[in-house]
């Protein structure tokens, strides 16, 4: 799976990993949903994270179609209000 974080590049993952993004993504709907700024970069910061940790960068030169596109570290909350459309940023 492939998992791009805006302004930062592409992130080879295990599928395994969809089941805690999904969880993540999901709580971020909620805090987007609440205006909670706090918990939403504290769990976008997670998020980025773990895919920063458990991924493999895709060299640039490597052409491949992004399964899931995460915001920006740098994302506000008013900002992740119109990326968000009620279903989070996880398909599924």
């Amino acid at each position: 799976m492939i998992v791009r974080i805006a302004t930062e590049g592409q992130y080879r993952v295990a599928s395994s990993l969809l089941d805690r993004l999904n969880e993540l993504d999901n709580q971020l709907v909620q805090f987007v949903a609440n205006g909670d700024q706090d918990s939403f970069c504290s769990v976008l910061g997670s998020m980025i994270g773990l895919v920063r940790q458990q991924g493999a960068v895709v060299p640039v030169e490597e052409l491949v179609g992004s399964d899931v596109i995460l915001p920006a570290p740098d994302t506000t909350l008013e900002e992740a209000r119109g990326l968000f459309t009620g279903e989070g940023l996880i398909p599924g």
